[in-house]
């Protein structure tokens, strides 16, 4: 079996392109391309000779057909992610995120894949209307960003509904861990105390979010998106735990040992109907399909990032606020 990542230099998409490797499939990356030939995270992988590269753009429709004509199964995260940006452009995210879905599901129903894994994000379900927010919750996308995800979502539902395309789409919750960008709270807290802040820079400290590691994130795309019960349908990955900005800041300044101070900053915090309050999810249904569950505890995940982090500081630039 084949498998294309599109997405695969960024975060997420790293990390299951490797473990895709490590498992033994035939793996293809569908990275952005760019005026230095750069692969992103795959660039210090220690599979990059294993993995086919591809350069393109998920906008243009040539670039995803002539991909995915060797290939019988996509793994679909590229992406426009940093909601503040989306506030700024939100055309950029309906290019990317929802025309971008359309190539590929248009490519896929013309090529006859066996799978295709739309990437989703609990951020469409907006500030939870009950708890804990299982697949059936309403979507209420709060920010640009997340409308366009929804969009895409219920295009690809409607592919498999109208074309019997083979669609799953799974819908993480908030995902962490090493690589991921400085525009998420938890390297921006991190990168914020190792580089000798004394206060550290933060939005809304009100928020609950339900955080999960990327390593059982990646494994829960393959679990999940490959298995035989689970195309034309939506599956949470979660922990089913929740954690407030302000505790989770707490927490990561215990497990450095540093003595910080936690101020507001205005210009991180979110237009108010914007911001979502509160996610906590219920992935009973993935578990109960697949046996997926999550592996690793909050601490463990921490402890893992505070010490990539630490090894990668000079990818983050902590005087600035990153959109």
């Amino acid at each position: 079996m084949k498998i294309l990542v599109t997405g695969s230099e960024g975060f997420i998409g790293s990390h299951l392109t490797e473990l895709l490797v490590e498992k033994g499939f035939e793996v293809k990356a569908f990275v952005r391309y760019n005026f230095k030939n750069d692969w992103g995270w795959l660039e210090e992988s220690k599979y990059k000779n294993d993995i086919e590269i591809y350069t393109g753009d998920v906008r243009d429709f040539d670039s995803v057909y002539d991909a995915m004509k060797d290939v019988d199964v996509v793994f679909h995260l590229a992406a426009l992610i940093g909601i503040p940006y989306s506030y700024i452009s939100p055309l950029a995210y309906i290019k990317t995120n929802t025309e971008g879905t359309y190539n590929i599901l248009e490519s896929g129903r013309k090529l006859n894949l066996k799978r295709i894994i739309i990437t989703s994000t609990s951020e469409i379900y907006g500030t939870a209307q009950y708890v804990p927010i299982d697949e059936k919750h309403p979507y209420n996308p709060q920010s640009p960003y997340a409308a366009s995800k929804a969009s895409a979502d219920h295009l690809a539902l409607s592919y498999y509904r109208s074309f019997g395309t083979p669609v799953t789409i799974i819908r993480p919750f908030n995902t962490y861990g090493p690589r991921q960008s400085a525009r998420a709270v938890i390297p921006t807290i991190i990168s914020q105390i190792l580089a000798g802040k004394k206060q550290i820079k933060l939005g809304n400290l009100s928020p609950t979010r339900d955080l999960n590691y990327v390593k059982d994130i990646a494994n829960g795309f393959i679990t999940v998106g490959l298995h035989e019960n689970t195309i034309g349908d939506v599956y949470n990955l979660g922990s089913g735990q929740e954690i407030s900005i302000r505790d989770l800041a707490e927490k990561i300044i215990e497990l450095t040992g540093k003595e910080v101070e936690i101020i507001g900053d205005t210009q991180r915090i979110r237009p108010e109907k914007s911001e979502v309050e509160r996610l906590l999810s219920n992935a009973e249904k993935a578990k109960k399909v697949t046996g997926w569950e999550p592996k690793y505890t909050l601490k463990e995940g921490l402890k893992e990032t505070i010490d990539w982090i630490k090894d990668n500081l000079q990818y983050y630039k902590t005087d600035i606020y990153n959109l």
